[in-house]
């Protein structure tokens, strides 16, 4: 399992992570979009995402992907603009085991995770745990934030 969650400007958007052949995901709706401030939305919001899984989207050829789903929630109009002062971190589960993973974006313009900044739970860590942590770290993030 897969999550995206963005943070911009103190909102949270948690997109549908759709898996397409070979394990490459992309968002699709439905997209929940909280502010961090409000934990208990935000607290539902993980849980719907993260209950949704990823479900299976059709392989598109790079050049019939649609504009990101996301602009449209943010009221941006491209997706340079929307990673204007976004951060980023994923929520995977393999096997039982959870963990959240910080990312960055690197001089060649793609996002990665940064192995020193993740986070992982130990094997059985029930779901609620996990997104109690995700919800402290958007909630401090967002409080750093301008």
């Amino acid at each position: 399992m897969n999550c995206h969650v963005y943070l911009r400007n103190g909102i949270v958007y948690l997109p549908t992570m759709g898996k397409m052949d070979k394990g490459f995901y992309r968002g699709v709706e439905p997209v929940a979009v909280v502010p961090a401030s409000n934990s208990e939305a935000l607290r539902r919001a993980l849980a719907e995402t993260l209950a949704r899984g990823n479900p299976t989207v059709p392989t598109l050829r790079r050049s019939e992907w649609p504009p990101p789903v996301l602009l449209k929630y943010a009221g941006v109009k491209n997706w340079s603009t929307f990673e204007h002062g976004m951060l980023l971190w994923d929520i995977k589960e393999d096997a039982g085991c959870f963990r959240i993973e910080s990312n960055s974006k690197r001089s060649n313009g793609m996002w990665l995770e940064d192995p020193q900044e993740t986070i992982k739970f130990a094997p059985g860590t029930s779901v609620d745990r996990v997104i109690d942590r995700m919800i402290a770290i958007l909630q401090a993030a967002a409080r750093k934030k301008p």
